[in-house]
């Protein structure tokens, strides 16, 4: 009896947790994996600690089988001459021109370890060329810190109970990935230490929690595809563009890629577009 207990709330369980899938939109569970300091995002997209959050598929976090880092420094890489190199492109009548910089880069690297340590080190170059080329798109090469006309559009999940979207507060697109949505900034904040629900404008204040963000969004959502080709890396950042979506996007984002990875010394790869 005992064992036939114990099947029928396996059984449940499982019927559960199928419920649950189908239920929940695609975006909440794929998308709400950013998790405070010491915890754990599970190979669903859920935040918690044990076996079943840390074990096998782990996305983020402190996984029980994290890959080790490979020495590459991210520092020596993406040099000043690298970094100006974009950033000079930009007017200099823009925003971002005296918002980015590279120490504030490199400030908010050190909250995040695996960034472009992960692999060979060619592995790494183009990881880091892939984050740089989405950057370069995103912000017209570090010109702009908020999405151009962002207050305006409407970027609050009201399903989404976990992450609510605060009065007069607009979740649209800043800093270096144009972060956006009420349920990236609520996560993103509880992750990275600032009031992401209450105060999304702090991503277009401080510098440092700017490019943090950036970092966890990338972490969270397009690590663990760069080994995919960078066509993998466009579809986690903006899928919309993505068959025939937006071609000419798509394209200067490849174009970017093929442009860093050649400053690096190192192919692109394959799969360059989505």
């Amino acid at each position: 009896m005992v064992f036939l207990d114990m099947r029928k709330k396996n059984l449940v369980t499982i019927i559960l947790a199928a419920i649950l899938a189908v239920a929940l939109p695609a975006s909440v569970v794929g998308q709400n994996c950013g998790c405070a300091a010491g915890v754990c995002c599970s190979q669903y997209g859920y935040c918690g600690n044990g076996n079943a959050y840390c074990g096998t598929g782990c996305k983020a976090g402190p996984c029980y089988a994290s890959p080790s880092t490979n020495g590459v420094s991210v520092a020596d890489i993406v040099t000043p001459a690298f970094f100006n190199g974009i950033i000079n492109k930009a007017a200099a009548s823009c925003a971002g021109k005296s918002f980015y910089t590279r120490d504030a880069f490199l400030n908010a690297l050190n909250s995040y370890s695996q960034f472009g340590k992960v692999g060979s080190a060619d592995d790494s170059k183009r990881e880091i060329a892939a984050f740089f080329a989405h950057v370069t798109h995103e912000t017209g090469h570090f010109c702009y810190i908020e999405e151009i006309g962002g207050a305006s559009k409407d970027y609050c999940q009201e399903q989404n109970t976990r992450y609510p979207c605060k009065p007069n507060k607009g979740y649209y697109g800043r800093g270096p990935l144009q972060i956006s949505w009420n349920y990236n900034y609520g996560p993103a904040g509880e992750s990275i230490g600032f009031d992401g629900l209450n105060s999304p404008e702090t991503v277009a204040r401080d510098r440092v929690v700017s490019f943090k963000t950036a970092f966890w969004f990338w972490m969270n959502n397009v690590h663990s595809k760069i080994n995919q080709g960078f066509g993998a890396t466009i579809r986690a950042i903006n899928g919309g563009e993505c068959n025939g979506g937006n071609s000419g996007a798509v394209q200067a984002r490849v174009g970017y890629y093929r442009d860093y990875c050649s400053q690096f010394g190192v192919s692109p790869g394959n799969n360059l577009s989505c």
